[in-house]
């Protein structure tokens, strides 16, 4: 090929811009350009970039393999397909369960109402649990401050004022908001379920101070909130066997679902975008392969004249 192409020029059938074209072409820049110290700087980038993940990644091991609390198994959600949805009935029951034993201590100050809608509640239903509490609203045109019943617009009520409240209602533990617990633990709904279901009596040696209860899931193994889950603790509206493990398990998909609202809707986007990636992508190949192929398969050759 370049022979044919010496040929061209040498035959001047070809102008200066290819000539000036094919000694730029020449001189585009490859690894074998590279100077010494270019090799050198980028190796070392390579090795530093390498050398800080390994290290963080050590750091990461060390620091879950130090802990004093048991690791939780991974359980089979049925939420933890690629493109799984969370179970809405699941939902609506861990509802129950947050609105019946675990509102008590714990709240949920970035979840309104109007959230439940088309989720575990329709607008009707939501609506009756909203107006189930009274809200502090004011003031009016007197100045003063009143009480009304609840609105769809409103938050979930915290069950205390505050938090000095709070800690001096239970020994000096602070109750955490769990509006996003799941997301803020390592483990998920998966540290979730084993912590609500893994009490037990502490072993040899273990000493607990007044007020606490062993959990070996729980950093430290000393827990300030007691078991809160029974088998018939409460009754599910949908006639559910309220067992241990079906309370801990609805309430941990309920706190998912607060943690990460957006669950379905991103896995809704995932199906959608492959779907129309993969259409263009059948473009894309239709295009390359029936409208570029004379384009790349043609063949340029010299016939000289014959004098």
């Amino acid at each position: 090929m370049t022979a044919s192409l010496g040929r061209l020029c040498g035959s001047k059938l070809l102008g200066n811009t290819a000539v000036v074209g094919l000694q730029q072409t020449k001189q585009l820049s490859t690894a074998k350009t590279w100077t010494n110290g270019h090799k050198k700087l980028i190796a070392s980038a390579g090795a530093v970039a390498g050398s800080v993940g390994a290290l963080l990644f050590a750091l990461e091991s060390s620091v879950q393999a130090s802990g004093t609390e048991v690791h939780p198994p991974a359980m089979p959600w049925s939420h933890k397909g690629l493109i799984s949805s969370l179970d809405h009935q699941s939902i609506r029951r861990g509802y129950e369960v947050y609105k019946q034993v675990c509102s008590a201590c714990h709240s949920l100050r970035y979840i309104a109402y109007r959230n439940l809608i088309g989720v575990s509640h329709t607008e009707a239903e939501a609506k009756a649990e909203a107006e189930e509490i009274m809200v502090k609203d004011g003031p009016d045109d007197n100045g003063n401050y009143y009480e009304r019943p609840g609105k769809l617009s409103d938050y979930f009520p915290s069950p205390y004022p505050n938090e000095e409240a709070a800690r001096a209602a239970n020994n000096g533990a602070y109750p955490p908001d769990l509006s996003y617990i799941v997301s803020a633990r390592h483990g998920g709904e998966d540290y979730i379920f084993s912590l609500l279901t893994g009490y037990c009596d502490p072993p040899a040696g273990v000493v607990l101070r007044e007020g606490q209860y062993f959990n070996p899931y729980f950093t430290g193994g000393a827990i300030s909130m007691a078991q809160v889950l029974y088998n018939e603790v409460i009754e599910y509206s949908d006639g559910t066997p309220p067992t241990t493990s079906q309370l801990a398990k609805d309430v941990a998909t309920f706190l998912k679902w607060t943690s990460e609202p957006e669950h379905d809707e991103r896995k809704q986007l995932l199906i959608k975008t492959v779907g129309i990636l993969s259409f263009l992508a059948a473009i894309f190949y239709y295009i390359k392969r029936h409208k570029w192929s004379t384009l790349k398969s043609r063949k340029i050759a010299f016939i000289p004249k014959e004098k």
